[in-house]
């Protein structure tokens, strides 16, 4: 019925998507989670979530 996507670039969207995850990471480290695996885990989530993005799942 309507683009929701309308104005939203590829810039926005991982910069949302990376701090979602950052959020989760930053917590995640704090419970004794080793910091380069919650970083990679970071990158991954928020690679996915942007793909999901450009494909309009999400």
């Amino acid at each position: 019925m309507y683009d929701k996507n309308t104005g939203k670039d590829l810039a926005t969207a991982l910069v949302t998507a990376g701090l979602g995850a950052g959020i989760v990471t930053s917590f995640a480290v704090s419970q004794g989670q080793h910091p380069i695996i919650a970083l990679a885990i970071t990158g991954i989530a928020a690679l996915f979530a942007v793909l999901c993005d450009r494909a309009g799942i999400i």
